[in-house]
């Protein structure tokens, strides 16, 4: 007789598990991406996201099904990084919304949450497509749903077929997005749920798995310009409040609007710098203090304290400046008055009215959006999405009212959407830029005597003009779009498409300007990255020229990896 019921230590091996296969798996899904660049993310990205979790679901000595359900949750969420990663997290979400309420789950409340799973994914996406994980993740719960309404109580069986059939969606993905028939794969994050629902279910059928996991999840750094030049006025800065205290707070019971509101004007009454954040089971506050006691005695009529940090921002300081000054002194005998140059100013302590963040990865492409008024700078891009809690770290380090972020990657801007909602005490407002060239548009565009509102659809607007190639160069063979690929040729990508294809670096960055080019623009920025010598860009720059000689062409050092040229039109 099957197994009908799975109590939390149970489930805590079956999560582990899957975490644990599709960390393992990641790289091949990597090479799942319809597009065959050097920096293929979906199986990192959901990987980080589930580990983020993991991490939480493997400190619980004595799991119940609640507290599993509040880990996977907030840890899931907290740690999202790219549309995958997100995407996953929601369904984590959804389904822990059911389990948390039994002890033990069966086919029923399974069924049940994975209907809620695929509805809060759904619902997170604006605009939903088909052929990809929310598809998959949709056979499976429908599939779920008829077994429990036919009767089903064996577990292994259940769970069999709803693999079966995620598996089988999972297959028919390519006939749903022609792109992916074209690439000859399936979708990358279906395929990470799949590897998922797989560890899950041997750990389920008892087999000897390893449950240990790589749980250092690295947030993407910030950017030197976070880190003040101003070495003197940072060493005499008075420190107001000497404790930046944070916690979370594990709610015992729920926590409403007045609650909330009135929890942060009494944190207002001891300290500054104060960042909320309520999630259904669990409530992250932080706040800048000379008592921490006082915040934690307040914060317990609602729930247990956990992951508290208390750091003497004073001794920071002193510590910082020390550093900085060596480091200032190191940088002069190496370089002498070019790295100086390169420190820039912090995120500003000074309250005002708005702040700005980018994402963006290269030194020169950093530089540009600090000369522009960027307040904090993100490390990442492409190659590393992101996750929301970095989004967040940012946030909490502007002393603003409204903040504009740039999340400068299609695949980033729902882990930036996803920090605007967790985010109370100020005003965010995510400009969907989609390349690092529409987010130095949008930035350019930025009007300080109009409102916000105005400033946000003026850049909306704005970015939509800016066309974007990027020059890399293919890791596999395949075919897209029509173009026969090699791994190692050059490839011109454009916002919609491949341009370009080819085995000299030059002639395909210029295909594939001639291929995004309009009678509509006037200006052509040519961005090169960090293994491209200036005189070689230069020579494109004046191929560029002579060939739209109406337009100015202009010539930066992006300083990006992996992406020789980064060229924009608008």
């Amino acid at each position: 007789m099957g197994l009908n019921v799975i109590d939390a230590k149970m489930f805590s091996k079956m999560f582990l598990a899957g975490a644990k296969n599709l960390e393992h798996k990641k790289e091949w899904i990597n090479e799942l991406n319809v597009f065959p660049v050097p920096d293929g993310d979906t199986g990192t990205n959901m990987s980080m996201t589930i580990l983020s979790a993991a991490k939480e679901v493997a400190a619980i000595e004595e799991p119940d099904m609640a507290s599993l359900a509040k880990a996977i949750s907030s840890g899931s969420l907290r740690g999202a990084r790219g549309n995958s990663g997100v995407i996953l997290s929601q369904l984590f979400r959804g389904f822990t919304k059911v389990i948390r309420e039994y002890d033990e789950i069966n086919v029923a409340i399974l069924a049940s949450a994975c209907e809620k799973a695929v509805e809060t994914a759904y619902k997170a996406v604006m605009k939903p497509k088909e052929g990809t994980i929310l598809t998959v993740a949709k056979g499976a719960a429908k599939r779920a749903n008829d077994l429990a309404m036919a009767g089903e109580k064996d577990l292994e069986v259940f769970i069999s077929e709803v693999i079966k059939e995620a598996d089988a969606v999972l297959a028919q993905t390519p006939e749903m997005l022609p792109v992916l028939k074209q690439a000859g794969v399936v979708d990358s994050g279906g395929q990470g749920l799949v590897e998922v629902l797989k560890g899950a279910y041997d750990a389920f059928l008892g087999k000897e798995l390893d449950y240990s996991l790589d749980l250092s999840v690295k947030a993407a750094a910030p950017a030197s310009g976070t880190v003040p030049s101003n070495i003197e006025a940072q060493a005499n800065a008075e420190i107001k409040f000497c404790y930046c205290t944070q916690f979370l707070i594990m709610l015992g019971k729920p926590f409403n609007i007045k609650q909330e509101m009135d929890f942060k004007e009494y944190l207002s009454s001891i300290g500054d710098s104060i960042v909320v954040v309520a999630d259904d089971e669990i409530v992250k506050v932080h706040v800048h203090t000379n008592d921490p006691g006082l915040a934690m005695q307040k914060a317990l009529r609602f729930g247990s304290l956990t992951t508290i940090i208390i750091e003497n921002m004073r001794l920071e300081r002193d510590e910082k400046v020390s550093d900085m000054m060596e480091k200032q002194m190191q940088d002069t005998a190496f370089s002498g008055k070019a790295a100086q140059e390169k420190a820039v100013p912090a995120a500003p302590v000074e309250h005002k009215e708005t702040g700005f963040i980018a994402v963006s990865i290269g030194e020169g492409m950093n530089e540009i959006f600090r000369s522009l008024g960027v307040d904090y700078i993100i490390e990442g891009g492409q190659t590393m999405n992101p996750s929301t809690e970095d989004m967040l770290n940012a946030i909490d380090k502007i002393q603003a009212d409204n903040i504009f972020i740039f999340p400068n990657n299609k695949n980033i801007i729902l882990a930036a959407n996803q920090a605007k909602q967790l985010t109370t005490d100020k005003n965010i407002i995510v400009i969907p830029t989609r390349t690092v060239p529409q987010g130095i548009t949008a930035i350019i565009n930025y009007v300080p005597d109009i409102s916000i509102a105005e400033n946000e659809a003026v850049m909306t607007e704005e970015v939509k003009r800016v066309a974007t190639g990027q020059v890399t160069y293919a890791v596999r063979d395949t075919m897209i779009d029509g173009k026969e690929i090699h791994q190692g040729d050059f490839m011109g990508i454009g916002d919609k498409g491949i341009l370009a294809v080819g085995n000299e670096l030059q002639d395909v960055a210029f295909q594939m300007v001639r291929e995004m080019m309009t009678e509509e623009y006037e200006l052509i920025s040519i961005y090169y990255g960090d293994i491209i010598k200036e005189e070689q860009a230069k020579k494109l720059a004046d191929m560029v020229q002579a060939e739209f000689d109406s337009c100015d062409v202009e010539l930066q050092f992006g300083g990006q990896p992996i992406y020789s040229y980064i060229i924009s039109a608008e």
